[in-house]
């Protein structure tokens, strides 16, 4: 009964996707991405920060299906600045490079192009085609949830992602609890007074998470890269659709590496906090340990670029699945897009399924076009697409400084946006320079709100019992595991210094 109801749902988001309008969105949307990831330093999560006022005035549908043409046309733009100059655009690529880069040394930089384009479609079209099975189901059991439910479900993910975003979980810990805290400056959301304003009227309504995420993820990218002076060279080579399709012998030897990467990555994306970066470091190493010619990983192997490639685009659309049935970003790039969501006025999670099939699906329904698209577009537009790695900074910064800023004015039309943006670019630039994580500081500001509102309601259900929390056995269970999350950390440190 759910799988004829998802294929005539499905049939409804393709009648829709497939509008002029969407189509060429979506197109626009791919192609930016590409060259937004393709930038060393810049990876999908700046990019849907810095090109979300591309967005504003458009229908909820058509906005979500090009910041998602953004967010899996950056995932692959990663890979062309990691074969071609060994640097990538995004965390995400670092395994791509590995070989990828030793592949263009030898004079093979068109088929590893071609494999990473070939292997960015496989795994986005296996993680879009599980999404579509798999995220109606889940919301069938989440619709359930009261509450208490939703208080236990938005603390699991704060602390997921808060745990397992970056080298240091207590740093993590640190940014989470700042995005707490600016989530709750403004007006109470049950008695309307004004929290932490200082007198500024402009923080009367709270501070708007878009001016954040652009100076947090856009801004303080530009002063880090104006700061390192980064000086791109590229060797010499002809890159034409003849030679950057792989031989038959590449296909052969990747067909594994493939199949195992997306679908190591779609569940591993799944997972809150988990990401296309470990998505890929884990592909790339079962890769090596199954090959039966681990020896020439990291010398130019051609299943070490379809390997994370792979891997990393199925954890894209893995991402999604928490975050349109639960609510729950998986990302630092979903968590920019869920706060988008908010800003359309659609509230991810279960209801949504129920409230608003026909956006949903569509947005699935894109995806699936959307992968056709990235694989004829790269394999045609590769050549093109590396001349942006042409481009002086010196030319490219400005460019962007100018396009952050007209963006975020845009939103109110004043200047209290662009000085909230700047600021958290200042901040952002710091916090990098200290390896202090952003998305958890992002994925807090935007499940602020939420997670507040959940613990008022529970509480005003209860008369003020926190036992609601622990009644409920969902809620009891979600609790648990965020206990764990945060003291997880400090089992294993004590542990290992045993061990030592």
């Amino acid at each position: 009964m759910i799988l004829l109801e998802n294929i005539s749902n499905l049939l409804m988001g393709f009648q829709l996707a497939l509008s002029f309008t969407n189509i060429m969105v979506c197109l626009l949307g791919i192609v930016v991405g590409v060259i937004i990831g393709a930038l060393p330093g810049f990876g999908p999560a700046a990019g849907v920060a810095i090109l979300l006022p591309m967005t504003f005035g458009m229908p909820p549908s058509t906005a979500m299906i090009m910041l998602c043409g953004i967010y899996f046309g950056a995932m692959f733009g990663g890979a062309i600045s990691a074969i071609l100059i060994n640097t990538p655009g995004d965390s995400a690529a670092v395994m791509t490079s590995l070989d990828g880069y030793p592949l263009a040394q030898q004079g093979k930089a068109g088929p590893a192009l071609g494999m990473s384009t070939i292997a960015s479609f496989i795994g986005g079209t296996v993680g879009v085609i599980a999404l579509t099975l798999i995220a109606p189901i889940i919301a069938k059991f989440a619709v359930s949830f009261g509450p208490p439910e939703y208080f236990g479900l938005m603390v699991l993910g704060l602390t997921t992602l808060a745990g397992m975003t970056g080298k240091d979980a207590t740093k993590g810990f640190m940014m989470a609890l700042l995005g707490l805290f600016l989530s709750v400056i403004g007006a109470d959301i049950m008695t309307g007074q004004q929290r932490f304003v200082f007198g500024i009227p402009s923080l009367w309504v709270g501070i708007d998470f878009i001016p954040v995420v652009m100076g947090l993820f856009g801004l303080s990218e530009v002063l880090i890269n104006c700061e390192e002076d980064i000086k791109i060279t590229m060797q010499k080579m002809k890159l034409t659709l003849r030679n950057i399709l792989p031989s038959k012998q590449d296909m052969k030897d990747s067909i594994g590496a493939l199949s195992r990467g997306s679908i190591l990555g779609f569940f591993i994306g799944v997972l809150p906090g988990a990401g296309a970066t470990i998505a890929s470091f884990i592909s790339y190493s079962t890769a090596k340990k199954i090959s039966k010619h681990p020896e020439k990983f990291g010398k130019g192997a051609i299943e070490g670029v379809a390997a994370p490639e792979s891997a990393n685009n199925a954890a894209a659309s893995g991402a999604m699945v928490p975050l349109l049935t639960l609510g729950l970003p998986g990302s630092g790039t979903t968590a920019v897009i869920l706060g988008a969501l908010l800003m359309l006025g659609l509230n991810p999670g279960p209801l949504l399924f129920r409230d608003n099939p026909e956006f949903v699906f569509t947005i699935i329904a894109s995806l699936y076009f959307a992968n056709i698209m990235l694989v004829i577009l790269n394999l045609v537009g590769i050549p093109a697409f590396t001349s942006v790695l042409k481009v002086p900074y010196s030319i490219l910064m400005p460019c962007i400084v100018i396009f952050l800023i007209l963006g975020v004015y845009s939103l109110e039309f004043t200047m209290i946006n662009v000085w909230i943006m700047i600021f958290f670019g200042i901040v952002g630039y710091f916090m990098k320079k200290m390896d202090y994580p952003g998305a958890p500081l992002v994925l807090a500001l935007v499940l602020g709100p939420i997670t507040e509102q959940s613990l008022r309601r529970s509480l005003a259900l209860s008369h003020g019992d926190f036992g609601v929390f622990f009644t409920s056995p969902i809620s009891c269970t979600l609790i648990i595991i965020s206990i764990l999350v945060v003291i997880w950390p400090l089992i294993k440190g004590r542990f290992i210094k045993k061990k030592a």
